[in-house]
């Protein structure tokens, strides 16, 4: 035992003493280990790869593109592959790939290799290395979780590990507007499974997300008359004025914190500089931790909308659900102390916590799978130019990934009451 590790114990000892509940390091698989680290060059030449394929949600020809490249090397592996149709037009395949075994657990990984970047994203801003950052559109959110989860599965595969009874791996492709070509594909797939892994890349400094906030979209869509705007404007009825007047509603929802958020995103109006808008239109985007938060929001525009400022126009409002909450639970507490365990035998320790970000883990959570999230690579600056993954994080998450998917094969969770 080296001195750094014995100097670990003993403060985990302190700790525990001074009755915080920590988990117990489960001691390093020296094997898994050896072989995390032999792949990592092959792993990062494979993630430049992956990232350097414009694939923001709805490219067709991008999608395809590396749902090519992770076939091959799934397939390679001994995997069944089924390339499944999206459930809405103008939406690349999803790609299921199934791996038998001869153990009990039955685990669903989840991937996507959507991203919220315009095609030619890729021509400014490669991939590339700056420091302990790799950087480019889609590098952590969620192209590295997806790279991650295929050399999981070939470690799994070089030492000969079979103790499942089967591991699929979904890479969906629509995950970021909140997976429409996916959720009967994804709903089938959770009732075939004893466990999600979720691949979203962790927090900084290095946390699993255990809750997530759930997802809606509001969209308010005014109808006015178009006029002259300087030769007859008192014959218009400006549309755009009447959706600033719905708009003053949500001042009384927060825009910032761990609760319930609502945040304008978008909004148009006009056709002409000259012409008195007669359409516009607003979409807000609301997140909650409780389900029941959304209808706060929503009972607020239809009152509003009811009660129009400028005369004669109409208010119209739509909603759209993305996904549910993961809400805080003991199932994937329990999930947690699994990864606390095995990341401390690596004389690492890994956080707890939660964010707005939506995902995938909440659909388990709502049909009594346990679930945890954010066992990617760790990263920041998502859906932004700022967009990194932490390359210190790479081979110790990889090696959490596919201890993590050895314990569940062998001993899988009861599902959740």
């Amino acid at each position: 035992m080296t001195r750094l590790f014995a100097a670990f114990l003993v403060g985990i000892s302190a700790i525990a003493g001074a009755g915080q509940a920590v988990a117990a390091p489960k001691a390093r698989d020296e094997k898994v280990w050896a072989a995390a680290e032999k792949a990592r060059p092959d792993q990062l030449k494979f993630l430049e790869q992956v990232v350097n394929i414009d694939s923001g949600t709805g490219d067709v020809d991008g999608g395809r593109r590396i749902a090519g490249l992770l076939v091959e090397r799934l397939t390679a592996l001994g995997a069944t592959i089924e390339t499944v149709p999206a459930e809405i037009p103008g939406l690349p395949d999803n790609t299921v790939a199934t791996f038998r075994g001869t153990g009990r657990g039955r685990i669903l990984m989840i991937g996507h290799l959507d991203t919220v970047f315009d095609p030619g994203t890729v021509a400014k801003r490669p991939f590339r290395i700056e420091g302990d950052r790799a950087m480019g559109p889609g590098v952590s959110d969620e192209k590295g979780g997806v790279v991650q989860g295929l050399y999981a599965l070939q470690i799994l595969k070089e030492l000969g590990f079979r103790d499942y009874r089967q591991i699929v791996f979904l890479i969906e492709t629509s995950e970021e507007r909140g997976s429409p070509g996916t959720r009967k594909l994804i709903d089938r797939l959770i009732r075939d499974s004893d466990v999600e892994l979720n691949l979203e890349p962790g927090d900084a400094p290095d946390v699993l997300t255990v809750w997530r906030k759930g997802s809606n979209s509001f969209y308010i869509d005014v109808k006015g008359r178009a006029a002259h705007a300087g030769v007859a404007p008192q014959d218009g009825r400006n549309a755009a004025e009447e959706l600033i007047h719905q708009l003053d509603v949500l001042k009384q929802f927060p825009k910032t914190g761990d609760g319930m958020t609502a945040n304008l995103t978008l909004m148009s109006a006009g056709s002409r500089y000259n012409i008195i808008p007669e359409d516009a239109s607003a979409a807000i985007n609301v997140r909650v931790r409780d389900k029941a938060d959304a209808e706060q929001v929503a009972q607020a525009l239809e009152a509003r909308a009811k009660t129009p400022l400028i005369p004669d126009t109409k208010v119209t409002i739509r909603r759209e659900a993305s996904f549910p909450p993961l809400p805080s639970n003991a199932a994937t507490d329990a999930l947690a102390d699994r990864a606390e365990a095995i990341y401390a035998g690596l004389g690492l320790k890994i956080g707890r916590g939660g964010n707005g970000g939506a995902s995938e883990s909440a659909l388990a959570a709502d049909l009594g799978v346990p679930a945890l999230d954010g066992l990617g690579p760790v990263g920041g600056g998502f859906h932004s130019e700022k967009e990194y993954l932490d390359l210190k994080t790479v081979t110790p998450r990889l090696y959490l990934l596919t201890k993590l998917i050895m314990e569940l094969g062998k001993a899988p969770p009861p599902r959740m009451k």
